[in-house]
């Protein structure tokens, strides 16, 4: 996993990776089906090795969004689609009363930088939603 990820993404950004680790992190931001021919778990393992802790996207591909769900990251997909566009690398996006919103199944991401408020969902089950509040799958078997 360590040496996968100095290469994820790097076919539409080969700077990620770098940027990923000196800033501890963050959000990915996506475009449709987000995710497609990504079924193994390495896909979603690497960003959460790189502290990645959500995907914002137009859609998800269903095997990769639920690997990203057993991995404790969230896959939000935008309310509003012209959001999608607003956000430019570095803006500061941040999820306040996280575990409350991920319950209700909507959450609102603070663009800091712009002061604007972008409006996503978790198409996901219950079942999920409980698995990301514990912090994936494993963490949600541990404590069941």
């Amino acid at each position: 996993i360590p040496h996968l990820s100095d290469y994820c993404l790097s076919p539409v950004d080969s700077e990620f990776p770098k940027r990923a680790k000196e800033q501890g992190g963050g959000f990915l931001v996506a475009g449709i089906n987000y995710g497609q021919g990504s079924s193994r778990e390495h896909a979603a393992l690497v960003p959460l090795y790189l502290k990645i802790k959500g995907v914002l996207a137009l859609s998800f591909a269903r095997i990769h969004r639920d690997n990203l769900i057993n991995n404790g990251i969230l896959p939000l997909e935008f309310v509003d689609e012209n959001d999608y566009k607003t956000i430019e690398q570095n803006d500061e996006l941040v999820i306040e009363n996280a575990v409350e919103q991920v319950k209700s199944g909507t959450v609102q991401v603070k663009n800091i930088t712009k002061n604007q408020i972008i409006k996503t969902r978790l198409n996901i089950s219950k079942r999920s939603i409980n698995m990301l509040i514990a912090g994936g799958l494993l963490n949600n078997v541990k404590n069941a």
